[in-house]
């Protein structure tokens, strides 16, 4: 059996953070636009209604695949070439350095907060939207 963990040398580490980076900095400006929207009261009301409701909880976890998924589009754009199942996990990884890293900066964030829902549900995001990539894991 070839070691698993020498594979993680060849991955493209500086694309990967990069991709994470630039998502946290989507969701950021996302977060931004939708809190200058809440100023109006009509649709702070709106949002109130939204986010109270039962619906609440799945639009939550939309947003944390919705996250997931808009990753491997900015990962399409910046390295197709070398998508496959290991990247995919290390771009995991570098989204939840990321995302941790922010939860600890004085960004006042409402629509993510970084947890392990929020995590696995990124990585349902990451995973459903690269598909495509998947062939390469019949190689191991």
């Amino acid at each position: 059996m070839r070691r698993p963990l020498n594979r993680l040398k060849f991955l493209p580490w500086k694309t990967l953070f990069q991709t994470a980076v630039f998502t946290a900095l989507v969701v950021l400006g996302i977060e931004l636009l939708l809190s200058a929207m809440l100023k109006v009261p009509l649709v702070a009301q709106l949002f109130a209604t939204l986010f109270v409701s039962p619906l609440g909880v799945l639009i939550f976890c939309a947003i944390s695949i919705g996250i997931g998924a808009l990753a491997v589009l900015i990962l399409e754009r910046l390295y197709r070439p070398g998508i496959n199942t290991g990247s995919l996990w290390g771009l995991v990884l570098c989204l939840a350095i990321v995302f941790l890293v922010a939860s600890f900066l004085p960004v006042p964030t409402s629509l993510l907060q970084f947890g392990y829902t929020q995590l696995v549900l990124m990585v349902v995001g990451v995973f459903w939207k690269g598909r495509p990539y998947w062939r390469s894991f019949r190689r191991w």
